[in-house]
């Protein structure tokens, strides 16, 4: 039987109405108004992109947006300046410096400079602790979008064995902490892991994030398995010359005929994290605030 597909591009639709109805009713019954904030350093046209199509759907939240576009010699000192000064704002509740950044920037540094308050990528030390000690922070985008797709998908993910393929800090580590939030029994796998195949083929929720393009085959799968693809591969279009096609960490064609449920590659897994990046900024209004916290949006 061919697996559910999950669309996550109309899942995030539906939150990112959630979110506009929280917005609402924070500017209604408190005259408070989320605030994000990005900085953009340089001009990687990947990442102008990413920057337009998140100004867009900050402002049709009615959350306001705060861009700042920086020219890409930008020093650290200069960089550091501007987020000391995002940090004091009290109209601004989340800060997001676009990746990559040139060069002579470290980005753990620029992290580590934004309040983890405003951490709203969820990507700071702190916040990374706060996670893994089970106490409230704010949660890297992907992994919380991820998890939202699965407690729409799996009502009760109690006792159920989840492998998590992927170790990155980004995404790896934080999705398998939220596995163990919702008392699955967890296994982080990788480029290491012996008999990796049979590993994944236990898993009641498999999640690939590893960049390697369909590694995971059908026959790795367990039957009825709820399936995650978070990889992105691009690669030349077999059919369209210059044209390119992506590719996800799952073998689609193949593990959809055994899966219970699976998200495609594109329009999975991708538009939850800008979503999830607005739920955060609402989060983070609303704990600065002392208010409480948006039901659906946090873990």
């Amino acid at each position: 039987m061919a697996a559910n597909i999950i669309d996550g591009k109309a899942f995030a639709a539906k939150v990112r109405e959630q979110i506009k109805g929280h917005v609402d009713r924070l500017k209604e019954e408190h005259n408070i108004t989320p605030g994000l904030a990005v900085v953009l350093v340089g001009e990687d046209p990947a990442s102008e992109v990413y920057v337009v199509a998140k100004h867009k759907q900050t402002v049709e939240a009615g959350m306001a947006s705060f861009e700042h576009k920086l020219p890409a010699d930008t020093s650290e000192e200069d960089l550091f300046a501007l987020i000391d000064t995002l940090n004091a704002d009290p109209k601004v509740h989340g800060i997001l410096c676009q990746f990559p950044v040139p060069d002579h920037l470290d980005e753990r540094r620029v992290v580590a400079r934004i309040d983890p308050t405003k951490d709203v990528d969820g990507l700071s030390v702190v916040n990374a602790g706060l996670l893994a000690s089970g106490e409230k922070g704010l949660v890297s985008c992907t992994p919380l979008g991820c998890l939202m797709l699965l407690r729409d998908q799996i009502e009760n993910m109690s006792g159920k064995n989840a492998v998590v393929i992927g170790r990155s800090n980004l995404f790896g580590k934080p999705m398998g902490q939220l596995l163990l939030q919702q008392n699955c029994t967890v296994t982080i796998a990788h480029s290491r892991t012996q008999d990796l195949a049979d590993v994944c083929r236990r898993a009641d929720i498999l999640v690939a994030a590893v960049g390697r393009a369909e590694m995971v085959k059908g026959d790795w799968v367990k039957p009825g398995a709820t399936v995650i693809d978070v990889g992105i591969t691009r690669i030349p279009h077999p059919d369209k010359p210059g044209k390119t096609k992506l590719l996800g960490d799952v073998d689609f064609a193949e593990a959809s005929e055994v899966a219970g449920a699976i998200t495609p590659v594109p329009g999975g897994v991708g538009p939850m994290t800008i979503a999830c990046l607005l739920a955060n900024t609402v989060t983070a209004c609303c704990r600065a605030n002392n208010l409480s916290e948006p039901e659906g949006l946090t873990v």
